[in-house]
């Protein structure tokens, strides 16, 4: 990050980075594209009922503001001029929706967070309405399989289960968006005057729009019962979508009337931030998830493999739409926190790599976190997380190795599926995300995937992607992206350490325990009816003694003893 230093820099651009665990505003140099400063705060998941993940949409709101008038604190502090910024830029989480109510400006309920499992018995019922029960049905349209995943069926759940949106819907006071489309509404007035407003890339996550056309698909919405006056109008992700309208009375201020200009998913954010533009490159993002993406260029490339079709990016109302292959696995980082937080085997992240690196090894333990079931390449919604391998000898320590194994043994799932549907495999793969501080983690990523893995020195490059399409929009202009104009990147790489016959046996017992997890849901959960709760199974239906009940706690118990 640039230190304090007085004088004109030259224009600046500000990101708003809204993900799973955290919101973010970051501020670059929009010449050198050098971090000058940021602010992070962590945001609170809330988990109602088994399976079932949500965020408050005002608390995400307010996290942005706070980090806006943080970081314009913070640059005040290194003598920077506010007034230097000229353009923000948004990238967000993907898919989780939000309804809202226009006239007020309230949500009528919890944002439903991708990772969310409530609406499976929606899609099964949308699965009957289907010729052969087809979850690709919808695939040459969306690019997407008919999945919990997506904001098309969330929608869905919110109208047959949120009296507050149906009123809303009806009386035409409510108004549907992802992230991004709270954000950029909030931001710009709100009730008062705000950009009702999406991208491309947010657009293409829902299962409503059409990759083609690049328009919301009439026959989409009459499928899913999802009115279309509802729906926020598409843009391309470099434009001006509205100004920022921030009280006069706060440091952050300033930007009052600095143009949003930028808006990308978070995945395409960082595509575009790793200055992915030409065809066939990829970049692996380590976040809450982990997700894969390589750019197939400006014809979409329909997967054989159980991989998404996505839009990339279109950087201008007039430019071409670019597309992207994708890999997504649910839990990455999130493995982790649920390390620290769950189990308290560890007090931080930082912790949990270095319990990790004091063994080198699982011994033999392999961790499948399929608490949201597995996306790609299997998607399968049935699939629960489970901890095999164990032994007397297993402790926390070979656990969190597994974790982090885990996470690199999903990422080369995705790379074989993507190396099978371009049919060029992957020489190395550039990553990103939070996760990659983690040095243990990319040496294991390089050792199960046989191919140096490449981290950028500047890791912020979802961020500096949505910075990227603000600064080069038309009327902002003061971001190149020729290609030419790029300052170089530094890098760390990180090679093989062990020999392709051990990665790969220890690869073909982690796809064992991968059909191990598999089957655990059932589609009809118990239900108490008096209270419309899931009821636990008591836990020693689980068994068919007591003696072995007693047996798996023991053997469970003795896996944390240190």
């Amino acid at each position: 990050m640039a230190e304090a230093r007085g004088g004109a820099m030259g224009p600046l651009v500000g990101a708003i980075d809204q993900g799973t665990s955290s919101t973010r505003f970051l501020v670059f140099n929009a010449k050198t594209a050098e971090l000058l400063s940021y602010h992070q705060v962590e945001i609170q998941q809330k988990f109602p009922k088994e399976g079932w993940v949500e965020q408050d949409p005002k608390e995400i709101l307010q996290s942005v503001y706070e980090c806006v008038e943080k970081t314009c604190e913070k640059l005040k502090q290194l003598n920077v001029d506010i007034a230097s910024i000229k353009a923000v830029g948004v990238c967000n989480q993907r898919e989780t929706t939000v309804v809202w109510d226009k006239q007020t400006g309230e949500p009528l309920y919890n944002a439903l967070v991708w990772l969310d499992l409530r609406t499976q018995s929606t899609v099964e019922r949308l699965l009957k309405k289907i010729p052969g029960h087809n979850k690709s049905f919808f695939k040459n349209k969306t690019g997407l399989p008919l999945s919990t995943y997506f904001s098309a069926v969330k929608l869905c759940w919110l109208l047959d289960n949120v009296k507050e949106v149906r009123q809303a819907v009806q009386e035409r006071r409510a108004l549907f968006g992802t992230i991004d489309t709270w954000l950029i509404w909030s931001l710009t007035g709100g009730k008062n005057g705000g950009v009702h407003c999406t991208d491309v890339t947010n657009a293409s996550r829902t299962m409503l729009f059409n990759i083609h056309s690049l328009e919301w698909d009439t026959e989409l919405c009459k499928f899913f019962g999802i009115p279309m006056e509802i729906l926020p109008k598409v843009r391309s992700s470099s434009e001006i979508y509205g100004l920022m309208k921030i009280s006069l009375t706060l440091s952050s201020g300033a930007l009052t009337g600095v143009p949003i200009s930028g808006c990308l998913g978070d995945q395409s954010a960082a595509l575009v931030g790793q200055m992915c533009f030409k065809d066939g490159q990829a970049k692996n993002t380590y976040g809450t998830g982990c997700f894969l993406l390589c750019n197939t260029g400006q014809k979409p490339a329909i997967s054989e493999h159980g991989l998404l079709t996505t839009v990339a990016y279109k950087m201008g109302r007039d430019k071409p739409v670019y597309y992207a292959l994708e890999g997504s696995v649910a839990i990455a980082g999130a493995v982790v926190r649920w390390l620290r937080d769950n189990l308290g085997i560890a007090k931080s992240s930082s912790e949990v790599e270095k319990l990790a690196a004091e063994v080198g090894t699982s011994y033999g333990c392999y961790f499948v976190p399929a608490f949201s079931g597995l996306y790609a390449p299997y998607w399968e919604p049935s699939a629960r997380g489970i901890i095999c391998g164990l032994t007397q000898f297993t402790n926390k320590n070979h656990i969190a190795f597994a974790a982090l194994e885990a996470v690199c043994f999903q990422t080369r799932e995705i790379l074989d599926a993507m190396n099978k549907d371009c049919g060029i495999p992957l020489r190395q793969l550039q990553v990103d995300g939070g996760m990659t501080n983690n040095k243990i983690l990319m040496q294991l990523q390089a050792d199960i995937l046989c191919i140096p893995v490449v981290k950028p020195s500047m890791p912020e490059t979802t961020a500096l992607g949505a910075a990227m399409a603000a600064g080069a929009a038309e009327g902002v202009g003061v971001w190149s992206l020729n290609p030419a104009d790029f300052t170089a990147v530094t890098s760390e790489r990180f090679e093989p350490q062990i020999n392709p016959e051990e990665s790969e046996y220890r690869y073909t017992r982690w796809k064992k325990a991968v059909q191990k997890s598999m089957g655990w849901e059932t589609t009809e959960p118990q239900v108490d009816a008096a209270h419309n709760e899931r009821r636990p199974r008591p836990i020693e239906q689980e068994f068919e003694t007591e003696e072995e009940q007693n047996l798996c706690f023991l053997f469970w118990a003795s896996g944390f003893s240190s």
